[in-house]
């Protein structure tokens, strides 16, 4: 389905249900990304965030309960684009976040390329 602009793009996978983690990881599959993690829980992302060689994230907003902003932030301070994954839209974002990406869970292979080549610049 790709065009192949993906293929290579390191992956940041943050997301609590399994089943959504694996249709993600299969939709970044298809693309040709490399998948990083997955991570189910801040303890896990924060890591990864941290100091795992990224090109993006794709962040579930809402882990268990907690919200993902630390991640958010631990990407922004290295540099790394991330996407917002959510079924809250906008309105569950922080201050700080608002107007970052964001996919409205449920979402396409093809809106997820659209968000992923758009972090590309």
């Amino acid at each position: 389905m790709s065009d192949g602009v993906l293929t290579g793009m390191r992956v940041l996978v943050v997301e609590d249900e399994m089943l959504v983690s694996m249709l993600l990881e299969d939709m970044l599959a298809d693309f040709g990304c490399d998948i990083v993690g997955p991570a189910a829980s801040i303890a896990e992302a924060l890591p990864l965030a941290t100091g795992a060689q990224i090109d993006v994230a794709v962040l579930d907003m809402n882990l268990g309960g907690q919200p993902v902003f630390p991640v958010a932030d631990a990407l922004k301070a290295r540099g790394v684009p991330y996407i917002f994954a959510s079924g809250y839209g906008q309105s569950g974002l922080s201050d700080d976040h608002r107007g970052a990406p964001l996919l409205q869970k449920p979402f396409r292979q093809a809106d997820l390329e659209k968000a992923l080549n758009s972090l590309r610049g």
